[in-house]
This record gives structure tokens, C-alpha cells and sequence, in this order.
């Protein structure tokens, strides 16, 4: 049984805060994750059993029902009875105490419930922060006057548009066909944001549109998938950010590289406070990749022999240490000397310099001839058969990207021989609704926050020099991330 308990003092008197609190109807008004609340067969709202049916804010609907109220002792208590949320046999009590130093109120907030296997930690932060933290500070801004939580974020009205520079692909080709130029961030419509970029992720599938090898953009587009800054305004119907919200990104269409850009609502994630912009920007990307690839394509598991290519790259490096903390045994391979400190500091218990060895003859040794069970592929083209002859019987073999080009078609029947496993994920496919980026997400920063990922201070380059960006990178003489500042 999980128990979450948060408390907090408010500076008003203890009937100003039970007049809200034991309206049970009353969430709409103060609370910022409901969008609209309403009791059922129109009961009081204060009769025990009352059930009141909400419409949350990001997406999706919640009905608790009233077991008890006291005006006595200034307390109540509630249930769930329908979540989108696994938080079984949720209870939780609100109770007041006026505070002897002053005309404050001291409100303590407490429930328990279960959850599924391996979910306690990510739900018990979800409540004590998103429900019950937030909830602290609305009301005590509603109650001193300085902000209605019932005004919409969709009632803020856009300004014009914004000039804004921006970096775009003249023509495919090299790095030199990344040209600057002045465009223009239009008024968020309706369900978009308009955001002021403070950090851009620059990534390796930037390249593959540069070239044109990914049919993503266009010549005179804006390139770049990953994101974090502030949002300036918004537009009619976005619900769950505001104006001065922190949020980041990392999704299709491209359009990243640019000072300010305006794009869809539900395609941006709010950031915790204490995961900074450029960190955001470095890791988004890479860590939502490295969660999938980890935890929903290959599932490693404690025991597991995992063959990480490009240990010392920014998604080898996370796939290093989250696959170490999950308990494998991480062997990882570089392409020169100066990289195997940093893949060792990644979680490494071996390191192979992959362009001097044969990797596949010593993971082989190194297990006794078991082989890995996961191979993270993303170099291609000068590893995936070698990659394949590092397998275990049973392994999967998981190709995410060709760093050193096209990966050739490949004989499916030869996998036969060992009832291999092959796999090519798209992150578009893992990340194509707001559900499963919020799921993703939260997985993220909560590695990040416990510490399980660790990443590099990312190497930093002015917008205006992305095409210097994608020459280091391509080079792969880089490690970890690359960040463009705008």
C-alpha cells in the first residue's frame, strides 16, 4: 500500500479555505488540472456519497465520491471510483487546522492506494506533485487574488506574429546548405503554442533530412526534432499551459531549428523544475528513444548479456546506464581509444574499440559463448552482420540507425539459424499521441531525477552555426549530445 501525505500553510483564515474546500463541486474553479466538474443526479455538494464526475484538463475523465465531511474538524474524505490513472483503492482525506501564529490555515492532504507492480514511485510523485502540490499553490493564488485559475489558458489572446531567425536546408547536400535566414513565428491558432526556443537538440535523423535521405522536409524548411523554451502565448482551445510554462520537445514535423516556432499544443510536455533548458534540449530526444528501445521494444531485463554500439554517443551513453541500473550486463563498443572512458563511465562493464577488434569474436568470449540477448545497432552499415553474429540464441537485435550508412537488405532466413529477433523501430510510432509521450516522458524524468541517467553536459554551438554542428557530428568524433543556443 503506497501512502502520499503533503501539507502546506495558507495565508487565510480557516473558514476562507473550508468555504472552497467543502464545496466538493468546487475543483474546476481552483484546481488547474480540471477543466469542468459537475455533481451527479443533481445532489448537494456537500451530501455524503455525492459523486462528482471531472473532465481533466489533459485529457480524459475521473469520478470520486464523497464518504464524509465534518464542518467540525474541518476535514473530508474521498474515493475513486473511475480513473484514467491505476490507482487502486484510492482514498485520501483533506483536513484543515488554523495555525496559532497568525490568521493562517495548515492543510495536510493524505491518501493511500496501490498500484501496479513497479508503478509506486512514478504515481506517488503524480499525486504529491501534479495533484496535490499543484493544488496548494493554485488555491493560494486564488485565494490572494493574484491569479483565477478559471481563467482559461485558450482565453489569453495571441499577439501577432514575431520575426524570428531561423536556420533552413537551402538544398540537400552537406552541412553548408544549412543557411540562416529571417522567417516568422504566426499567432497560435487554435490548440497551439507559441514558444521562444532557449535550447535545440541536434541529432543525427537532422542529418538524414538534410540529405534528403528521409523524405521529412523540404528545401527551405526548417529542420530539427527536439526542443526546450518558454511559452510566449497560445491559442483557442489548449488546455493544462500557460504563458511563462517551461516545456520541451521532441516529435515530428521537423521545424526546431528557430528562435520562436509555433506548433500543436499536445506535441510539448511540461519541464520539472529541476531539469534545466539545456539539459532538456541534450536529452529529450535521446532519453524518450533510449526508454522505448529499452523498456518497450527489446525490455531488457536484470541478468540480460546488451551489446550497446556507440557507447560514448548521446543515446549509447543512456542506453548504457539504464540498462546497467535494470541490472545487464552492459558491453559496449566505440570507434577509437579516447571514447572508452566515457563509455566506461557510462555503466560499461566492457569496452570494445570496435574499429580495431573483431566486437562479435570478443562478445563471444566475454560471455563463454552465450552472446548478447540485446544488440543496440546504431551505427548500421559497418556492424549489423557482425552484430548478428554477436547474438545469443533467442537474441533480438534491435538496428535504430546507420550512422555509417545504408544498411544493405539483409537474409531474414539466416536469422533462422539462431531464432534471432530484428527489429527497426520509429520513434514516431512510440510517440504519435499525447498518452504515450506523457508516459514516456514521465519514465524519463524520473530516471533522471533518481539519478539512473546521467548525462553529459552537452557540447554547445549559436544557431547560427548548425552546419559547424552537423560537420562534429558527423565526424563522430563527438560524445554525448550537441545543443544549438539561439
Amino acid at each position: 500500500m503506497v501512502e502520499v501525505i503533503r501539507s502546506t500553510i495558507i495565508d487565510a483564515p480557516i473558514e476562507a479555505v473550508w468555504a472552497i474546500l467543502r464545496d466538493f463541486n468546487s475543483h474546476d474553479i481552483w484546481h488547474p488540472a480540471i477543466a469542468a466538474s459537475q455533481i451527479e443526479d443533481s445532489r448537494a455538494v456537500d451530501e455524503i456519497g455525492a459523486v462528482r464526475d471531472f473532465e481533466l484538463r489533459a485529457g480524459g475523465a475521473l469520478r470520486e465520491q464523497l464518504l464524509s465531511l465534518s464542518d467540525r474538524d474541518h476535514s473530508l474524505t474521498y474515493c475513486i471510483l473511475d480513473a484514467p490513472l491505476p490507482l487502486i483503492g484510492y482514498a485520501a482525506t483533506i483536513r484543515l487546522r488554523p495555525v496559532t501564529d497568525g490568521n493562517r490555515t495548515f492543510w495536510q492532504w493524505r491518501s493511500t492506494f496501490r498500484t501496479p507492480p513497479g508503478e509506486e514511485a512514478r504515481l506517488s510523485r503524480l499525486v504529491g506533485e501534479d495533484i496535490y502540490g499543484a493544488g496548494f499553490s493554485a488555491l493560494r493564488q486564488y485565494l490572494s487574488g493574484e491569479a483565477s485559475p478559471r481563467t482559461s489558458r485558450a482565453s489569453i489572446p495571441p499577439s501577432a506574429p514575431i520575426d524570428s531567425g531561423a536556420i533552413v536546408v537551402s538544398a540537400f547536400g552537406g552541412p553548408a546548405v544549412l543557411q540562416w535566414r529571417q522567417t516568422g513565428a504566426p499567432p497560435p491558432g487554435s490548440g497551439e503554442v507559441r514558444i521562444r526556443h532557449t535550447a535545440i537538440g541536434v541529432n543525427f535523423i537532422d542529418v538524414y533530412c538534410r540529405t534528403g535521405y528521409l523524405d521529412m522536409l523540404t528545401p527551405s524548411r526548417i529542420p530539427g526534432m527536439e526542443a526546450a523554451g518558454e511559452i510566449m502565448d497560445v491559442g483557442p482551445n489548449v488546455v493544462g499551459l500557460l504563458p511563462g510554462d517551461r516545456v520541451a520537445y521532441a516529435c515530428l514535423p521537423p521545424g526546431a531549428y528557430t528562435q520562436v516556432r509555433t506548433m500543436a499544443s499536445n506535441l510539448v510536455v511540461k519541464l520539472p523544475p529541476e531539469i534545466d533548458d539545456t539539459t532538456a534540449a541534450a536529452v529529450m530526444l535521446k532519453g524518450m528513444s533510449a526508454e522505448f528501445l529499452i523498456h518497450r521494444v527489446a525490455r531488457v531485463r536484470q541478468g540480460d548479456v546488451v551489446l550497446v554500439h556507440a557507447a560514448a554517443g548521446g543515446i549509447g551513453q543512456l542506453l548504457c546506464q539504464w540498462s546497467r541500473a535494470l541490472g545487464a550486463n552492459v558491453i559496449g563498443t566505440v570507434g577509437s581509444r579516447e571514447k572508452v572512458s566515457v563509455a566506461e563511465a557510462s555503466g560499461c562493464n566492457q569496452v570494445i574499440v570496435y574499429t580495431v577488434e573483431d566486437f562479435a569474436g570478443r562478445v563471444q568470449a566475454i560471455t563463454n559463448g552465450h552472446g548478447a540477448d540485446v544488440v543496440f545497432d546504431a551505427v548500421g552499415r559497418d556492424t549489423m552482420d557482425k552484430s548478428y553474429e554477436a547474438l545469443a540464441t533467442n537474441g533480438h537485435l534491435v538496428s535504430y540507425g546507420q550512422a555509417s550508412g545504408h544498411i544493405e537488405p539483409i537474409d531474414i532466413g539466416r536469422y533462422a539459424s539462431k531464432s534471432a529477433t530484428v527489429s527497426r523501430p520509429n520513434f514516431g510510432h512510440y510517440t504519435d499521441t499525447p498518452e504515450k509521450v506523457r508516459d514516456i516522458t514521465a519514465n524519463l524524468f524520473l530516471a533522471l531525477r533518481n539519478g539512473i541517467l546521467r548525462p553529459k553536459p552537452p557540447t554547445l554551438f549559436p544557431l547560427r552555426e548548425a552546419a559547424e554542428a552537423h560537420r562534429q557530428l558527423e565526424s563522430r568524433a563527438s560524445t554525448g549530445s550537441i545543443v544549438l543556443t539561439p
